[in-house]
């Protein structure tokens, strides 16, 4: 259930010592940014603020996230589960969620969503030895040569579809992503700047 200003109220605070467990989403990707905890004022806070708030257990006070460091996390939406005593926050991080500078707290990569693990790996053959791997050959022959898979693949996708061969369609819709998170890549950009898109689109839709 989604928690707006005048339902905080029938959060069950008294279950849990007034605090309750807050996990931060990134609102596009998935991707578990942190956990923390919410007293009903720093829920009030949060939703009034659009900053997501925390209470601090070792400051036993209010933390806005980054208020020092400048890497806020910029509010979506407030979610509660089905006994409403946890919160899924889901927002969009103002640089590296976690004080150690990386983007989640959590860095197990096996805690990364598919999608987003794959555009990391992607990114990360930029630059590399031509010869190490098929993406860093591709980075090395330019945005057309990455541009025209795309379209190679696309049309692949189609032709599997109205085939109706489900295990090529699946097989060629696999290629098509990878290739566009490439093209993607290649013009600095990344799978949540669509998602960005495509979230714009649904709220005025």
């Amino acid at each position: 259930m989604r928690i707006l200003a005048d339902q905080i109220t029938q959060l069950d605070f008294a279950k849990t010592d007034n605090l309750l467990p807050a996990i931060v989403q990134h609102a596009y990707s998935g991707e578990i940014l942190m956990q923390g905890f919410m007293n009903q004022a720093a829920v009030e806070q949060t939703l009034s603020s659009n900053l997501v708030t925390f209470y601090s257990r070792s400051k036993q006070r209010l933390w806005c996230k980054g208020e020092s460091s400048g890497h806020t996390l910029e509010l979506i939406s407030v979610h509660t589960d089905c006994d409403r005593d946890s919160l899924l926050v889901l927002a969009l991080p103002n640089g590296p969620t976690c004080h150690l500078g990386t983007r989640s707290c959590f860095t197990d990569e096996h805690a990364v969503p598919m999608l987003q693990k794959l555009n990391d790996i992607i990114e990360s053959r930029k630059g590399a030895p031509v010869d190490s791997s098929y993406t860093a050959s591709l980075f090395a022959q330019g945005i057309k040569r990455a541009a025209q898979k795309v379209g190679e693949e696309g049309v692949e996708v189609a032709l599997a579809a109205v085939a109706g061969d489900d295990k090529e369609l699946l097989n060629e819709s696999a290629d098509l992503l990878y290739h566009l998170l490439v093209v993607l890549a290649a013009r600095d950009r990344s799978l949540n700047d669509v998602l960005a898109v495509l979230a714009q689109r649904h709220n005025g839709g």
